[in-house]
């Protein structure tokens, strides 16, 4: 199902701690701000195989500080092009949550969730609950307040405004 949908179900795709903007999007790619030539290049500096692999609803999942160095909004925007479905991690840099907010990227701070790349996993992100299928193992986390899930479920914030602004 797509992100914008209550539940996300994908392969992992597992990191550790302190993956900076760099490394999700290398600074030599930042000419553009097209998601799908980004996508070409995401995790690139971390896993040069990522782009080729990932498919459309795939998770990330990672250790602490994740999205950590600069500001910039290309990090999670190449993360979405390639069809990520969402991003758990143990904590983000706090640019990185606004950045991924504003673009509607789902993203999870989840500490201590069993996976390995290659895991089966489902989100529920209105019941804050997620399940490895591969293990069978589960866990819980605090989702979002319901304005910021329906930011994410436009697809971001310009989305959301767009939409408001169109009921009103």
């Amino acid at each position: 199902m797509s992100n914008k949908g209550i539940e996300i179900s994908g392969r992992v795709f597992k990191y550790g701690d302190n993956v900076d903007t760099d490394q999700i999007i290398p600074a030599r790619y930042l000419d553009t701000s097209d998601p799908e030539e980004l996508a070409k290049h995401a995790m690139e500096g971390v896993d040069e195989d990522f782009a080729a692999n990932v498919s459309s609803g795939d998770i990330i999942i990672a250790g602490k500080n994740f999205g950590c160095g600069s500001s910039r909004e290309h990090a999670p925007l190449s993360i979405k092009g390639a069809g990520v479905g969402a991003v758990i991690a143990e904590t983000f840099a706090r640019i990185f949550v606004r950045n991924a907010i504003n673009i509607g990227l789902p993203i999870i701070e989840l500490s201590g969730f069993e996976a390995k790349t290659g895991d089966e996993v489902v989100v529920e992100l209105r019941r804050g609950k997620i399940k490895n299928l591969t293990s069978g193992k589960e866990g819980t986390f605090t989702h979002f307040p319901e304005f910021l899930s329906e930011i994410i479920q436009a697809g971001g914030l310009m989305e959301s405004v767009k939409k408001d602004l169109s009921e009103f």
